[in-house]
């Protein structure tokens, strides 16, 4: 009789309250997200928490998969690196990726009352995340601008070209503005903000080393004065050595 008993309590249970969690889906069976994952996984992680709900973390074991999964660089190298397709083609679909990337910036740029990220290392995957993607959706759509030039060394091919890469170095600077608001980062987000000024802006540069890099340089400067952090003044540091001597190489 107490089975049974039991047994009809939880039926109330259920049926009454639930008596779980609300679910929340994401593709995870899948080896690579395409756009249209994207498009509902950020439709879910910036609609479908509530306000007071914790959304996936790198520290939750139980959620950390969705973030790797969001923040995972071989979703769009996957398609944007196969020479095999068309360059229209993986343009088009480079600029698919970067859309959803403005959208992933809303996810995790929550503060709490003392001005601290509640989320800034998985703010910073997102980040690099699209750090990374643009270094190829610039360069793709450069590439398709030569392939489509009659002359493809014109002035007008060059200065389109030039002022597209302008542009990605301007990009590129809002990174370095997180610097202004150092002290919203942990320890651990610092240090990751650093790594990625070493990697991705290295990365730039080396792409395109007769870039012009000045307004970088100067911002780099700027932000050394203003960092407490020896991790990113490290990071700072190194990047305007590295700006110098591209400079004095031309």
């Amino acid at each position: 009789m107490k089975l049974i008993k039991y047994a009809f309590l939880a039926i109330i249970c259920l049926s009454l309250t639930n008596c779980k969690t609300e679910e929340h889906e994401f593709p995870l069976d899948k080896r690579y997200w395409n756009t249209a994952d994207y498009d509902k996984a950020v439709l879910e992680l910036r609609f479908g928490y509530k306000d007071d709900e914790k959304k996936p973390t790198f520290d939750n074991p139980e959620t950390r998969l969705i973030v790797e999964k969001l923040t995972d660089h071989q979703n769009y190298k996957v398609v944007l690196d196969d020479e095999e397709l068309g360059i229209k083609h993986r343009n088009e679909v480079a600029t698919s990726f970067f859309n959803e990337w403005k959208d992933m910036n809303q996810i995790y740029n929550a503060t709490d009352r003392k001005d601290k990220y509640l989320y800034d290392k998985e703010m910073l995957a997102v980040f690099k995340f699209g750090l990374g993607l643009q270094l190829k959706y610039f360069k793709l759509g450069n590439d398709q601008i030569r392939e489509n030039a009659d002359d493809p060394n014109s002035s007008r091919v060059k200065n389109n070209i030039n002022s597209n890469v302008g542009t990605l170095i301007s990009n590129y600077l809002i990174y370095l503005d997180e610097i202004n608001n150092e002290d919203a980062f942990t320890e651990e987000g610092k240090t990751k903000l650093a790594e990625g000024i070493d990697t991705y802006f290295t990365e730039l540069i080396e792409l395109y080393p007769n870039a012009n890099y000045s307004g970088m340089k100067n911002k780099a400067e700027l932000m050394l004065k203003k960092s407490q952090s020896s991790k990113i003044k490290s990071s700072l540091t190194k990047l305007i050595e590295l700006i110098n001597s591209k400079k004095a190489q031309k």
